[in-house]
């Protein structure tokens, strides 16, 4: 898997469907990450409903290309607000999560896509199924925050 910058080799065959996300490793943990870039949406909630919509508009630590953190490693220097996920926060984190995520469907005892770069083996099947955002984000330094209402974007992609 040359293309995937997440490390996915020599990780137990279907694991997420053997394992609780608390029994995973760090690797494991990680993999379950399909690279789509979602998260990295600036996203818009509703104060009386709680529903969330994502926008185009993107945290400025996103390659739009790649749909990874450019500063993955040292992001809160530049984005504290950023949520690393665990399986401890998982749960109050949820309602946000895109609806195709690795760590939702997980979490949810559902089955990883077919995509998902755990089971096609590749990280470009995301790209190709047309689930990540790669292409279509816009820089949040370029969209003034009261205008995100203007990008906002239906989910699945």
């Amino acid at each position: 898997m040359s293309d995937d910058p997440i490390e996915r080799s020599g990780l137990g065959k279907e694991f997420w469907r053997r394992k609780s996300m608390a029994q995973m490793s760090q690797k494991e943990w990680e993999a379950l990450c399909d690279g789509c870039g979602k998260c990295c949406l600036n996203k818009l909630e509703d104060e009386d409903s709680g529903e969330v919509a994502l926008t185009r508009v993107a945290c400025r630590l996103l390659d739009d290309s790649t749909c990874r953190c450019a500063q993955y490693d040292i992001r809160h220097q530049f984005v504290p607000e950023c949520i690393v996920m665990t399986p401890s926060n998982i749960k109050e984190h949820m309602y946000w999560l895109p609806q195709t995520c690795g760590y939702r469907l997980v979490y949810e005892g559902r089955d990883l896509e077919p995509w998902h770069p755990l089971k096609s083996g590749t990280a470009q099947t995301v790209h190709d199924a047309n689930v990540s955002v790669q292409g279509l984000t816009i820089p949040e330094f370029e969209v003034h925050e009261d205008d995100w209402e203007d990008h906002i974007i239906e989910e699945p992609l």
